[in-house]
């Protein structure tokens, strides 16, 4: 599936996004997940700076 995603961009409209991971640690059990988001190439900073 992360084939399709990082396909689509390489379109022209998807030029201006980009694909933020994110590990997550879990509070139950200690181990970590994570998190993709696709956002805007001008967020990814304040995307990154967010806690959650």
């Amino acid at each position: 599936m992360a084939k399709k995603v990082v396909a689509s961009l390489k379109k022209t409209e998807g030029k201006n996004f980009a694909k933020v991971i994110r590990a997550v640690k879990s509070e139950k059990t200690g181990a970590y997940t994570f998190r993709e988001e696709i956002v805007p190439a001008e967020l990814v900073k304040e995307t990154l700076a967010k806690k959650s």
